[in-house]
């Protein structure tokens, strides 16, 4: 696999070489539900359009994604208040390898977002036009009719299309602490009796400190 990207220092707290995706309640289901769904499946779906062409592109299932962060590790709460405890990391430079890229915020009326709807305005009725593979990699953040809509805390990552994986390719599960010792005897089960996929990666709790992750990334040698 190719190097995409220099590692940051592990002192460097601002920042991450990984990036996480976050289950929710979604269809009915919990989200730890949804997490078991994913990694048996080892497909995180890309359900709906995002981005700035989602409802203007000709072909809206080229606006589907599959949604990342690369908030850091021991900042994880955030997305936990957010969203739920259950996430799956990846290391940064596999999701590049699979087209993945960090989203752009063009603010609204900002001269590049104006300029960037310029040209979906004039390709709005040629579906191969090389803008809409930019667009669901934009969000023009800002104040609208409809409410506002800034979301810039979550660091995005996306990557267009249903995201596939395999299981020793998850560099860490996030679940809450009192759920590790279970899902690692699940897993060991699993993989003894070979009903499922097996995770044997560290688990994490969204909630802990930067001590007590950077712990578990220097035993991995992460």
């Amino acid at each position: 696999m190719a190097i995409f990207h220099g590692k940051n220092s592990p002192d460097w707290t601002d920042m991450s070489n990984f990036v996480v995706h976050f289950t929710r309640e979604y269809g009915g289901k919990s989200p730890y539900e949804n997490i078991l769904r994913i990694l048996h499946s080892k497909t995180i779906k890309a359900r709906n359009a995002f981005g700035i062409g989602k409802s203007e592109a000709p072909n809206t299932q080229s606006q589907k994604v599959a949604c990342f962060s690369e908030v850091p590790l021991h900042l994880l709460s955030r997305f936990a208040e957010k969203r739920s405890s259950y996430g799956i990391v990846f290391p940064k430079d596999m999701v590049i390898h699979r087209k993945g890229n960090p989203i752009l915020y063009a603010y609204k009326d900002h001269p590049a977002t104006t300029a960037l709807r310029a040209i979906m305005q004039q390709a709005k009725t040629v579906a191969e036009h090389a803008i809409w593979s930019v667009t669901p990699f934009v969000d023009a953040p800002g104040k609208y009719a409809h409410g506002s809509y800034f979301f810039e805390w979550e660091r995005e990552w996306r990557a267009v299309g249903d995201y596939k994986f395999q299981t020793d390719e998850v560099a860490l599960l996030i679940l809450p602490e009192k759920q590790h010792e279970k899902a690692r005897a699940f897993f060991k089960a699993a993989k003894k009796e070979n009903t499922g996929p097996s995770y044997d990666c560290p688990f994490i709790d969204p909630y802990w400190k930067h001590k007590k992750i950077r712990k578990v990334l220097s035993d991995l040698n992460l």
